[in-house]
């Protein structure tokens, strides 16, 4: 029986649009699946790098009976100095105890324990009242310094009495930060930054001093030099 070549046509069209169908078929269903990756294949889930802090922030831990301390200095006149000792935030603008001129702070050098803290205007302030708190640290008591603003102008109220009187009480204010382990103390003026920590009848120079000299040529600010930030660890009675 002879097949015409007609119904051969058909029957090869019909062929092609089955397997054609087929094909198109198992494509689809394919690639609706889910392809799961190995596990070493698969991407790991970002993970946060975490900076361990330890006391005042330090990046690492001090040893074992050091005192850990931060002390940044203000940043012009706009950002308030902080002092941290031992994980304890002694001064600060949050606390609301700095002010402009020297931010001072008095720790035990045995214990860690906080004194007391006072902030004394180097601009319009009476710097007597400054040279009567420096002269009645404890022995044995660390003193901590941050400068603000302007940590170095003499006392306007007494220029006005007289600038003699005013220059001598400066210089005695001078000496008694030199004698607290200084080596700045002599050369602050309008508007430097500095930080310092001292301790009283210190016999030689403090290593825990930063100072920056106010000048138009390097100031970060606009008529202020950049704000000090000085960290570490310190043994007890480290001097």
């Amino acid at each position: 029986m002879r097949v015409s070549a007609g119904v051969l046509r058909l029957l090869a069209l019909i062929f092609a649009i089955v397997t054609t169908w087929m094909f198109i078929r198992s494509y689809m269903s394919f690639s609706m699946k889910t392809i799961r990756l190995p596990r070493w294949l698969a991407a790991s889930p970002t993970k946060e790098i975490q900076v361990k802090k330890y006391k005042c922030g330090l990046i690492k831990p001090c040893p074992a009976n050091y005192f850990a301390f931060k002390i940044c200095s203000g940043a012009a006149n706009v950002v308030g100095p902080t002092m941290c000792f031992e994980d304890r935030m002694i001064m600060s603008p949050v606390k609301n105890n700095v002010g402009r001129g020297l931010n001072i702070a008095l720790v035990n050098g045995t214990t860690g324990a906080v004194l007391g803290q006072k902030a004394f205007d180097m601009y319009s302030g009476d710097v007597m009242h400054l040279v009567k708190f420096l002269k009645e640290i404890p022995g044995g008591a660390l003193v901590l310094v941050a400068s603000y603003d302007d940590p170095g102008t003499k006392s306007i109220f007494w220029q006005l009495i007289s600038r003699k009187l005013s220059d001598k009480m400066n210089d005695e204010s001078r000496k008694l930060f030199s004698d607290l382990g200084s080596s700045y103390a002599k050369q602050l003026g309008f508007r430097d930054s500095w930080v310092f920590i001292g301790a009283k009848d210190l016999r030689g120079k403090s290593p825990f001093e930063q100072f920056l000299k106010n000048s138009p040529d390097t100031n970060k600010y606009e008529g202020w030099p950049e704000l000090l930030e000085m960290e570490g660890c310190m043994p007890p009675k480290p001097f």
